[in-house]
């Protein structure tokens, strides 16, 4: 369905010096800066599948998404969705995909939802009968028949989000485009999204790329993930390849017994305690957070029990989000 090869965007922007001085200089040599937003990606999707799509802030996905909407141009390389190439922004290309963007908004401020949908009906061409059974449809998945007629200035930040959601499902695309869908929003609307999302790419098979600095989002929706940095591809798989990088640590938290702090010596853990395998940080609050290697987590509790009284002592597992900053520190693909 997509397809990407050697997708290259480069930004130049004008390198102002400060001062009245240096704007008058400007006038008669300027100085620019390139900036490569997006630096020879390649990848393909297949039809239904539903990818996340990683990276730090400013590592290049939404420039990646504007370009397969046809929003930019690439600098070299090419894009093709379903045949479509989007630099022609064809009619035909245009009613096959939609984009959301999580931070701007694509109804009309002032008027409640309802009439930004049958304004896009109207420039969709939808027949009357196939739009209200695609509207009623969406509106009882997303539970906010309620709030058709409401201003859209009105509603909450979950709200409009559904919103925004059902209308770029209007049209019934073949392909969805979501930067930050989730951003903002509270823990009970976020998982209200990522349900109905889940379930749709279920019943419809749509194929859906999807940007998030949400974990939750990513672990709970998609199967694949294609990491970016600084433009660059990094790692392009399975996600279990990068939760299964994982499993090789844990991590366990507790915090020394008050009563330790007391005319017997002191407090038995103090900076200089080291475990007998992996890394300690002892935090403001004085919780002591240990990455200890997994075949060595019973060996390592056993030596904090031994060694003092604590509480809430807890074995977890190493965050998502700790596993992608450290590919991201490294900048290269996971093993």
């Amino acid at each position: 369905m997509i397809e990407v090869q050697n997708l290259t965007r480069v930004f130049r922007t004008y390198k102002k010096k400060p001062g009245f001085w240096g704007g008058v200089k400007g006038l008669f040599r300027r100085e620019f800066e390139e900036t490569r937003a997006a630096d020879n990606i390649s990848f393909s999707i297949k039809e239904g599948e539903f990818v996340g799509f990683l990276g730090p802030n400013g590592a290049g996905k939404t420039t990646t998404l504007k370009m397969l909407s046809g929003l930019i141009f690439p600098t070299s390389g090419t894009a093709r969705v379903s045949g479509y190439d989007p630099t022609k922004r064809e009619n035909a290309y245009r009613r096959l995909f939609a984009l959301v963007l999580g931070q701007k908004n694509q109804l009309w401020w002032d008027l409640p939802a309802i009439e930004s949908f049958n304004l896009l009906r109207a420039i969709y061409g939808l027949p009357a009968d196939q739009f209200k059974a695609t509207l009623d449809e969406l509106v009882t998945l997303l539970a906010v028949g309620p709030k058709l007629n409401v201003m859209v200035r009105e509603l909450s930040l979950g709200e409009r989000m559904k919103m925004e959601l059902i209308a770029a499902l209007l049209h019934r695309p073949r392909v969805l485009f979501l930067d930050e869908p989730t951003i903002g929003l509270d823990v009970i609307s976020q998982k209200s999204v990522r349900d109905f999302l889940r379930d749709y790419n279920r019943r419809y098979k749509t194929t859906i790329l999807l940007t998030s600095h949400y974990m939750a989002d990513i672990s709970h929706l998609c199967e694949r993930v294609i990491v970016i940095d600084h433009g660059k591809k990094i790692y392009d798989g399975n996600l279990d390849r990068i939760t299964g990088a994982g499993d090789r640590q844990r991590i366990i938290k507790f915090k020394p017994r008050p009563s330790l702090s007391d005319a017997k010596g002191g407090n038995p853990f103090t900076a200089e305690w080291k475990p007998l395998h992996g890394t300690v940080k002892i935090s403001d609050e004085g919780e002591i957070v240990l990455h200890v290697p997994s075949e060595h987590v019973t060996g390592v509790f056993q030596q904090i029990l031994s060694h003092g009284a604590v509480d809430d002592i807890t074995i977890q597992d190493v965050p998502l989000e700790d596993i992608i900053t450290e590919l991201f520190q490294r900048g290269v693909a996971a093993t």
